[in-house]
């Protein structure tokens, strides 16, 4: 099949996510080079032809990336549909990447060429992911481990952003749990009990793992009974039918532990599973919800709409610590894991083709 470089690419399915991946091959193009090619959008209604731009420079605190793989998220349709975040056209989408390092801007002393990486893109055309080349701040950059590959870390950021966020991010952004930065603050919610709705999903999968990691305890999720093991398999110790009623899924929580339940993480955040998580919440409970809130809030319980966006300033120093000194040694060790994925391949993806 032709890689990337050449207008081939590969899907790697990650349930409701997908990588794009190319692998290098001997007609790979060394920069010095004046184009690369992008998928971009032309304008608010139409489709994503592949076109050949120019290839970014990196400025003072920045990196050019080579990507090897990049994930389809589901914001990546609803811009592609819908326009969201996007102001000017030409247009190029997509937000998580992975790939190596092929030039540093002034200042950049941590990274060097040939240096694995991946990152959360920004909806900039030359911060974006769906092109041969991305530039990216160097502050932000996180090292892949040796035993991760481009795929499995492709399938990472947005999701992790949105999790750590929904869990550690202050009020009004966040539960506002304490992030476990340092191994002094893993595992300190031993007894605490945490609801996931929607575990099997990507950001849910990514919040039991994270939940596990600081010791919530127990960890209660919906989700597809045939995904129980493996969601028992990242941390969870209790998972139950995602069609469970509110009165059900109380009367369960009730059985496995007897501590208020405070915390509830909605991946799905339909209106029915809103109404599901506030149904369960204790007195001062918090709801994280990755969608806006459209169900009436019960006095005494909160929502936090979580906004998975690395760059956002209440955030960015927040989430520069996460991927520059936290999640590495996460990954390395094992105690969190990319999103499990299938590889999928399309032989051509021609310049007039549309992304579906």
């Amino acid at each position: 099949m032709l890689n990337i470089a050449n207008e081939g690419l590969q899907y790697i399915s990650a349930g409701t996510r997908h990588a794009i991946s190319s692998t290098p091959t001997t007609k790979s193009w060394p920069l010095p080079r004046r184009t690369h090619s992008s998928s971009t959008k032309s304008s608010a209604t139409t489709s994503l032809p592949i076109s050949d731009i120019p290839v970014p420079k990196p400025g003072d605190g920045q990196v050019l990336i080579k990507i090897i793989a990049t994930s389809l998220n589901p914001v990546d349709w609803k811009i592609k549909t819908h326009g969201l975040f996007l102001e000017k056209y030409p247009a190029i989408l997509g937000t998580d990447l992975a790939g190596v390092v092929e030039e540093v801007g002034q200042g950049v002393d941590e990274w060097k060429h040939g240096d694995r990486v991946y990152i959360q893109g920004q909806f900039e055309n030359d911060f974006s992911s769906f092109q041969q080349y991305a530039l990216a701040l160097a502050s932000t950059l996180a090292r892949i481990p040796d035993n991760v590959s481009f795929d499995e870390a492709a399938t990472v950021p947005v999701v992790l952003t949105c999790a750590f966020t929904g869990l550690y991010q202050k009020a009004l952004y966040g539960l506002g749990l304490t992030p476990p930065f340092s191994p002094d603050t893993r595992g300190i919610y031993n007894g605490t009990p945490i609801v996931v709705i929607g575990g099997a999903s990507s950001v849910g999968q990514a919040v039991i793992q994270l939940a596990r990691i600081s010791g919530l305890s127990p960890i209660i999720t919906t989700a597809s009974l045939t995904n129980a093991d493996y969601l028992k398999s990242l941390g969870a110790t209790h998972v139950f039918d995602r069609n469970i009623s509110p009165a059900a899924l109380q009367s369960e929580i009730s059985t496995i532990t007897q501590a208020p339940l405070k915390y509830v993480y909605d991946a799905t955040s339909l209106p029915a599973t809103q109404t599901l998580g506030l149904s369960i919440l204790a007195e001062g409970g918090q709801l994280a919800i990755v969608l806006p809130l459209e169900v009436a809030l019960p006095e005494g319980r909160e929502a936090r709409h979580v906004v998975g966006i690395l760059r956002l300033p209440h955030q960015i120093e927040f989430t520069q610590t996460l991927y520059h000194d936290t999640i590495m040694p996460l990954l390395e060790k094992g105690l969190f894991k990319a999103h499990s994925f299938c590889l999928i391949v399309l032989l051509l993806w021609p310049r007039s083709n549309r992304l579906h």
